[in-house]
């Protein structure tokens, strides 16, 4: 099943949405019963499929995106599983105290495009996030290739950062994030 819904999506997706499906279909991923929000979703694509695979799922991106990741909900989203999404707005660095700070998963495929949205984007991850979340964050490696290795390193200065898939035909490289919590840092020193 996980096959067929990623070779769908996989026309309506960036290679960064298409480069996370293929690593939850590796990983026989499940979002069950998990509390997911996807940042930057453009289609919804990825959140889509992550209603599919269980999830109870948030897509955001820019207010005038909505209408349309709207209508690829109301077409992929059978009406039994309509309650486990939600589409919103989501103004990275600005209205992010809006969402609460439980969730499971933070999805990020495609969303480093700037420098200037870094540090919007740090803020927005830290509100959302808490020490139990885990994000997964893709970007194609050679375009902005600088640009997004600093985005990374900023963010590693407030997340614990793992490169777990790579997809080398697409340059696209798959992190797993999680918050550092302070008292670990505590612990840590001699």
């Amino acid at each position: 099943m996980f096959y067929v819904l990623c070779s769908i999506f996989h026309r309506l997706s960036s290679p960064k949405a298409v480069a996370l499906m293929k690593y939850f279909e590796e990983q026989n991923a499940s979002f069950l019963g998990k509390k997911v929000i996807e940042m930057g979703s453009g289609t919804g694509a990825l959140g889509i499929l992550t209603v599919l695979l269980g999830g109870d799922v948030t897509i955001t991106d820019k207010s005038e995106l909505l209408e349309q990741m709207e209508w690829n909900v109301s077409v992929n989203i059978p009406s039994c599983c309509r309650s486990r999404i939600r589409v919103r707005a989501l103004s990275w660095g600005y209205d992010q105290t809006l969402f609460p700070s439980d969730y499971d998963y933070i999805l990020c495929a495609d969303i480093m495009y700037s420098y200037e949205s870094v540090p919007l984007i740090l803020k927005t991850l830290l509100h959302l996030s808490n020490e139990n979340t885990i994000i997964y964050f893709a970007s194609t490696m050679s375009i902005c290739q600088t640009m997004i290795i600093t985005g990374y390193q900023y963010l590693s200065r407030h997340f614990n950062t793992k490169l777990v898939y790579q997809n080398k035909v697409k340059d696209v490289h798959v992190y797993m994030m999680t918050k550092i919590i302070i008292s670990d840092v505590v612990e840590a020193e001699p």
